[in-house]
């Protein structure tokens, strides 16, 4: 019975090649792109997920109401890990993280590492496997150095790396690290990486701020233990706040900050690991909005392929009516014309899966160049996604192929073989999903033109600095930054090229080292809580980035007291400050230090990200401090040859620190990096859904056509014209179409007003992305539509007329 049966259905299929090649053709590219788009969610929603007890462990974050913008910050205190461990029995264990970058020297060859400084309670908390290595007493030894894989592979090679010692530190101030143990290296989807872990007292800057409560400067994990609730443990945590950190409060209540819904105005609270990487307040991640579009886009394109394929199985159902009649007449049962039906259905459901299992598997790579991605082929046989997509194409072939199957088992034999059951209008189902699939198209259309505008108009907005013609060098560990600028200095000084140099402690957008650091400090100014990016610089910063100087002067050699308690401020925090003219006024960052005097003031400029909003900003000058970027105003007659000269200064300036030059135009162009490949995915999504609506509309269009060859023949008979005629089979469409539309825009409107409500500088919604989206969605609609329309129009009235 089962081979008849698979024999009957290759042979209807083999009939309908075009049919089939439609379906299958739609269905491989709708299973390929959402296999990609559901590998994309899969990575983020199971970050962090690999931790054995992921479901006890928390980042601590401090949330303050204040009236003019509550907040919340996951930077810590030295001090107050060891506090809570003490008074808190319900904390198992607790870890303090923060990076740095260093050198690591070994028998001569010298290494640029990302060490993450931490407590011995890293691995309790932590479930990174240990490859090499004690997990209990790894850590317990200051002197002791834990290594990644990748990092044991890089510096030893071949030969085992327990028990050896590693240099670490620079310009004449290494210390010697035991090698403990090795860890696997983390996997993608980890919020914490890491080259090496050390312990958090070898961090330069622990002695001085070990019992500082108001010096925040890393994260803080904890775990809880098996009993405790991490909601009781927040609650019993308000004393503690109000213990360590009583200034905070003052300044909230002075400001006229009122308790939220938990009675907080300061509070210390806990973030469960799971939702880290979606945190982007503290935990810097991708929001969860942004991975769940991108789940609906995926299901969006399944969708819409569904769609083609129930329009196409109920209209060719009516061409097989006769064929269902007979087949009844001679003692057909109902369930044996579904089985029937619906395992034709199936075996092109399953035929589309496997083309766009494989499409995938074989263009991944490319899709991972692409929206630069690490998706790896192996999760397509996780058992978990595995299972996610056989019941996708479950469900898909049950609804898609079921209900045409339904639907014409139920035809009447009589009737049909009468030739009474026919579609000369087409039916509310198909009418409805048309509308949908079209609906879905254009929703994305809308979403990929305004990302893509947010994209740009972040790109150009002013940034209150000239980022063209100027390099950023990272200086890197091996080398004194400022001897490096020195030299840097001394070779260029009469280039006609070169324009201005300078340094820096923080860079501007994301180099090719791919660091970032921030430094804020907050003082209390005549009863104000002021907060300040504190920034370094060196001479000529305000010439190399053509930053406008408003009043005052910019740092110069020729003022040895710039070094000494001199400042730059940005317009912002004068305002905070309440200074109309700040050049010659002093202020305090702690009481009873000396107070900085301001020399210049300058307008706001963005530091970081378009994603925030400006910040003040403090430039202050130090002999002393570490200058950690270079940067480099060329001419712009020279910007070819500027790079490969600047890299060949490098070398004779640091010959043992690698060259990572880049232009600060790219570097601020990486910073919306997230943005444009979220539009990228849009703009991906929404092309695969034009095409598969388009193709499943070419489809119906078809089968509509055909069926109304007769008419089409009487009417060109009395005399219609053919722009008449594809007038009259168009119009049915283009209505249903001009539907959809009026179902995406608002959709689309209230969905992309909720992203750009995220962004402080933002396009406004304009009618004109809705205008054109319209228009485009109208002309490839009439395009598909006429394509078919013409070919019936131009046929000959007489060979139509004399075929039915």
């Amino acid at each position: 019975m089962l081979k008849n049966y698979l024999k009957i259905a290759f042979r209807g299929l083999w009939k309908s090649k075009g049919y089939a090649a439609i379906n299958v053709l739609g269905l491989s590219a709708a299973f390929c792109t959402s296999i990609f788009l559901f590998l994309t969610a899969w990575f983020h929603l199971n970050y962090d997920s690999f931790h054995q007890d992921k479901d006890r462990i928390f980042q601590a974050y401090f949330f303050s109401n204040d009236p003019e913008n509550a907040e919340r910050k996951g930077s810590m205190p030295m001090p107050l890990t060891p506090a809570l461990k003490e008074e808190y029995p319900e904390v198992e264990a607790a870890a303090r993280v923060m990076t740095m970058g260093s050198q690591v020297e070994y028998q001569g060859k010298y290494f640029d590492k990302t060490l993450t400084m931490t407590d011995a309670d890293f691995l309790r908390i932590f479930s990174f496997p240990m490859i090499k290595g004690n997990r209990e007493t790894a850590l317990k030894d200051p002197g002791s150095i834990v290594i990644s894989s990748d990092m044991a592979a890089d510096i030893f090679g071949e030969e085992d790396p327990l028990n050896k010692q590693l240099q670490i530190g620079t310009m004449g101030e290494n210390k010697v690290y035991i090698v403990t143990g090795v860890l696997e290296n983390a996997p993608e989807n980890s919020s914490i990486r890491y080259n090496a872990l050390m312990r958090i007292e070898n961090h330069p800057a622990y002695q001085t701020d070990k019992d500082k409560w108001d010096a925040y400067s890393h994260t803080v994990f904890l775990k809880l233990a098996p009993h405790a609730n991490a909601g009781t443990l927040t609650a019993r945590l308000k004393p503690f706040t109000q213990k360590y950190f009583p200034r905070s409060f003052e300044v909230l209540e002075k400001k006229g900050a009122r308790p939220d819904k938990q009675g907080d105005i300061f509070a210390l609270r806990l973030q469960l690991l799971s939702r880290v990487h979606f945190d982007t307040e503290i935990g810097g991640g991708v929001p969860a909005t942004v991975i769940y579009a991108i789940l609906g886009i995926a299901f969006f394109i399944l969708l819409i392929a569904g769609i083609n394929f129930i329009n196409l199985n109920v209209a060719r159902s009516f061409t097989r009516a006769r064929e269902v009649g007979v087949r009844k007449s001679l003692g057909a049962l109902k369930s044996q014309l579904f089985v029937q039906i619906w395992g034709e259905a199936a075996m092109i459901c399953v035929a589309g899966f496997l083309v766009g299992g494989l499409l995938a598997w074989l263009l991944l790579p490319q899709y991972n160049a692409l929206f630069q991605a690490p998706l790896n082929p192996s999760w397509l046989f996780s058992p978990g996604f595995a299972a996610l997509m056989l019941g996708v194409l479950a469900l898909l072939t049950l609804a898609a192929g079921g209900y045409p199957a339904w639907q014409l088992s139920r035809f009447n034999p009589v009737e049909v073989l009468k030739g009474k059951v026919s579609l000369k209008r087409p039916g509310l189902l198909r009418n409805s999903l048309i509308v949908m699939q079209f609906a879905m198209a254009s929703l994305l259309i809308c979403c990929t033109i305004t990302a893509a505008r947010q994209v740009n108009y972040l790109r150009k907005q002013p940034l209150g600095f000239e980022k063209e013609q100027v390099i950023s060098i990272p200086v890197g560990s091996k080398v004194d930054g400022r001897q490096a600028l020195g030299r840097m200095r001394n070779m260029l000084a009469n280039d006609p090229q070169i324009q201005a140099i300078t340094g820096t402690g923080v860079n501007l957008g994301i180099g090719r080292d791919r660091s970032s650091t921030r430094s804020v400090i907050s003082f209390n100014y005549k009863g104000q809580e002021v907060s300040t990016d504190w920034l370094l610089v060196d001479y000529e910063y305000l010439k190399t980035l053509d930053i406008e100087l408003l009043a005052g002067r910019e740092f110069d050699p020729a003022f040895p007291a710039d070094a000494d308690h001199r400042v730059i401020i940005s317009e912002s925090l004068a305002q905070k400050l309440g200074m109309t003219d700040p050049v010659g006024k002093f202020f305090q960052t702690d009481t009873g230090a000396t107070p900085y005097q301001v020399i210049g003031l300058v307008p706001d400029f963005h530091l970081y990200s378009l994603a925030n909003k400006v910040q003040p900003i403090t430039m202050h000058f130090s002999n002393e401090e570490a200058i950690s970027y270079i940067f480099v105003r060329v001419s712009p007659q020279s910007l070819a040859g500027s790079m490969d000269k600047l890299k060949q200064a490098w070398k004779e300036a640091a010959p043992r620190s690698e060259f990572l030059g880049s232009f600060l135009n790219e570097n601020i162009d990486a910073q919306y990096r997230d943005e444009e490949r979220l539009s990228q995915v849009f703009g991906f999504a929404s092309g695969i859904a034009i095409l598969l609506s388009c193709l499943g509309l070419f489809a119906v269009a078809l089968m509509v056509i055909e069926q109304r060859t007769k008419e089409i023949g009487v009417r060109k008979v009395l005399g219609a014209s053919i722009p008449g005629i594809i007038m009259v089979l168009s119009h049915d469409f283009m209505k249903l179409v001009l539907a959809a539309l009026l179902i995406a825009i608002p959709a689309a409107w209230f969905f992309m007003q909720q992203w750009l409500n995220n962004y402080p500088y933002r396009v406004e919604m304009s009618l004109g992305v809705f205008v054109l989206t319209s228009l485009a969605i109208l002309l490839i609609a009439l395009l598909t539509i006429s394509f078919q329309s013409i070919r019936a129009a131009l046929m000959n009235p007489v060979r139509s007329l004399r075929s039915e």
